[in-house]
């Protein structure tokens, strides 16, 4: 063959690729996909929960040093809502474990990061006011603590109670993390607490409900096990 038909053939052709060989390529491209995705997939998933789990231990680290200096942990909601899930969502957690300052008709968090209407604790809780919140002086006076130092903004999120109060609740960092979970607050989900607890009738229930590539993670403080798509609080 001379050289010149070499080079049309195509045969040894500096830089070029027979359809054999891009086949071939494209094959093994499709085959380590194959193995990428699932194994990056699980890298997120395991990020996310990881990340809700250390967020976890010190909402439950705060709740014990609260309870070591009143004596018992936060209370819960009281109110009765027509979705009992919604009570325990809008829990008065964040407060609690922050602290506050009754300041003239509001209460005002230690870290400055919301306030809330004395009058509106009632309508939003059901209950009379905060514990862990600072008042009077002299020796009837009481210091708030905030059990939850260098608390992230993307850790709480604000929320409309009725309609009417502007509350602020603890969430997950993560979010849902898909974006349309829970439904009512996209991408916002909230700490879902309960005192007395039910799981946990001595102490308190703490739990947090992740959706992930369409199944439903539970981490909660009365399991150390994640519970995937288990009935529900």
């Amino acid at each position: 063959m001379k050289p010149n038909e070499k080079q049309k053939s195509g045969i040894g052709a500096p830089g070029g690729f027979t359809l054999v060989e891009l086949l071939v390529v494209i094959s093994i491209i499709g085959i380590l996909a194959g193995f990428t995705i699932p194994a990056l997939n699980s890298f997120k998933r395991s990020a996310v929960l990881n990340q809700t789990r250390a967020e976890m231990a010190q909402l439950i680290t705060a709740l014990d040093s609260f309870k070591a200096a009143y004596g018992f942990y936060p209370p819960g909601n009281q109110r009765t809502y027509s979705l009992p899930s919604d009570r325990f969502m809008l829990s008065p957690l964040y407060y609690e474990l922050s602290g506050t300052t009754l300041s003239g008709a509001n209460y005002v968090t230690l870290d400055g990061a919301s306030q809330i209407k004395a009058a509106d604790v009632s309508t939003a809780y059901g209950i009379g006011g905060f514990i862990n919140c600072t008042r009077g002086s002299g020796e009837d006076s009481a210091v708030a603590r905030n059990f939850i130092p260098g608390l992230k903004q993307n850790r709480i999120n604000e929320n409309i109670t009725n309609n009417i109060v502007r509350t602020t609740m603890l969430v997950a960092a993560v979010g849902g993390p898909d974006v349309t979970y829970p439904a009512n607050s996209p991408n916002v989900n909230p700490w879902r607490y309960a005192y007395p607890g039910t799981s946990n009738p001595d102490s308190y229930d703490l739990w947090m409900k992740l959706s992930i590539g369409g199944k439903t993670y539970l981490l909660c403080n009365w399991s150390k096990q994640v519970q995937i798509n288990s009935p529900l609080p």
